[in-house]
């Protein structure tokens, strides 16, 4: 049995294995050894060294933290012994040190996404689909402890008077907290993890993601330098496919990426990497994206790279785009090809300029030539599901006509999804641009066909 397997089954499992073990009798068993764990803590706190603790490297920490509880639980019961012991000292490790009862799942390399809903709600994704997990806190100010033990070590804090924290964690994990009275049933925590790996574009082909006949495209228009826009909704793998889609940039240009946090893993060495700072503890000191994409422009960059778009710096990209910096990427928050668009349109008016939208839509229809939108299916794969290039205006609309979409015709008894990647049979405009770069892409790409 493996070790996520075992915590799967939980501590109150591995307390009543015998056969016809009636579920109360779990449950109680869960409660007794929740409140050892908790008893055990709590002398643990009064006893060990918090500073000398602090001192030490991780692994040594752990270890130490390990071995006092081991005495301190022969000291509190005689009848927890062998694998459940283990299990408690752990337990207990990841209360000190850890994240608590939520520790196991955020080391696990195959989960995705860990979800805190209530103490006896917690759920996790993996490979795109959530399930509940057996881990429980005891209460809701349990909950409130482990927040605190993320945000604090970032110099953040989550009260009343602060009851939202975003941020990131050291290991460039994403930390979402919200307290009550914001969240009125119970304190919420979503950690969505860095994924270590670089996804390359022959790793998304292979997952189903898209076709090489479109990632030969995608590729072409990258270097090419064309203005892509990204679009999807939470979690569908817009950050994924943009770091993929780096490696199609030449190493002799210079890319300064702008994130709100820092997410992006490009595959260049000459990369600047800037990332926006919330406000402190005062409320003083904040630098935002819009901030950051000011001080880019003095950077002398050859692509600028905005990690998702989301606000005021939406126009400072577009005059970007408009301006000399060909070839940039950013991702956008949207529902569709045409909903990306109409969000950086909104997000242009909330810079506080007094611009007719006529003239904020002509610079988005000359700014960005190509959306590229991405979803989440029910199969929990993640599929580039229409690429779409923007034509121009007409009258008060931007334009655009789609290349390539993913055509759903059914599920299978699996779940799985089936569908076919489909050329529209549309020949986009910048075609001409590729051969004036000497890149050559066959006719038959754009011609209606099926892969």
């Amino acid at each position: 049995m493996t070790q996520w397997q075992q915590q799967q089954r939980g501590l109150a499992s591995l307390a009543a294995e015998e056969p016809g073990t009636s579920s109360a009798a779990i449950e109680a068993a869960a409660d007794g050894l929740s409140e050892l764990i908790y008893r055990v803590h709590q002398r643990l706190i009064r006893d060990l060294d918090s500073v000398q603790l602090g001192n030490l490297e991780p692994e040594r920490a752990r270890q130490a933290v390990e071995a006092a509880a081991k005495t301190l639980l022969g000291q509190e019961s005689h009848a927890v012994v062998g694998e459940l012991r283990d299990e408690v000292v752990a337990a207990v490790a990841d209360e000190v040190l850890g994240y608590g009862p939520i520790d196991p799942l955020v080391r696990d390399a195959s989960v995705s996404e860990v979800m805190v809903n209530a103490p006896n709600r917690v759920y996790f994704e993996r490979d795109g689909v959530i399930y509940l997990s057996n881990v429980h806190f005891r209460n809701s100010d349990h909950i409130l402890r482990i927040a605190d033990r993320i945000v604090s070590p970032l110099g953040r804090r989550v009260d009343e008077s602060s009851p939202m924290v975003d941020a990131r964690l050291p290991d460039g994990s994403r930390v979402n907290i919200i307290i009550p009275p914001v969240a009125p049933d119970s304190p919420m925590i979503t950690i969505r993890k860095f994924r270590t790996d670089r996804l390359t574009m022959e790793q998304l082909i292979q997952v189903g993601s898209l076709t090489e006949e479109w990632a030969t495209f995608l590729d072409a228009c990258v270097k090419a330098r064309l203005n892509i826009l990204i679009s999807g909704g939470t979690g569908t793998g817009k950050t994924t496919l943009l770091n993929a889609l780096s490696a199609s940039i030449p190493e002799r240009e210079r890319i300064v990426t702008i994130e709100d946090p820092v997410e992006l893993k490009l595959q260049q060495s000459h990369v600047g990497r800037l990332e926006a700072r919330p406000p402190n503890l005062e409320g003083k000191n904040q630098v935002t994206q819009r901030d950051l994409f000011r001080n880019t422009l003095r950077m002398r960059p050859d692509r600028i790279i905005v990690g998702e778009v989301r606000g005021p710096e939406a126009f400072d990209m577009l005059n970007a785009m408009n301006t000399g910096h060909d070839g940039s990427l950013s991702t956008v928050h949207a529902n569709s090809a045409r909903d990306a668009l109409a969000r950086v349109g909104n997000m242009v008016l909330m810079a506080g300029l007094d611009l007719p939208e006529r003239a904020i839509r002509e610079q988005m229809a000359s700014a960005v030539h190509l959306v590229v939108h991405i979803a989440r299916l029910s199969d929990g794969v993640r599929r580039v599901i229409g690429i779409s290039e923007i034509t121009g205006m007409e009258g008060q609309t931007v334009t655009m006509q789609e290349i390539f979409r993913f055509q759903q015709r059914g599920v299978s008894t699996e779940g799985r999804i089936i569908g076919d990647f489909v050329a529209t049979g549309i020949r986009p405009s910048f075609v001409d641009r590729f051969e004036v770069m000497g890149i050559y892409l066959p006719p038959e790409m754009f011609m209606g066909s099926r892969w």
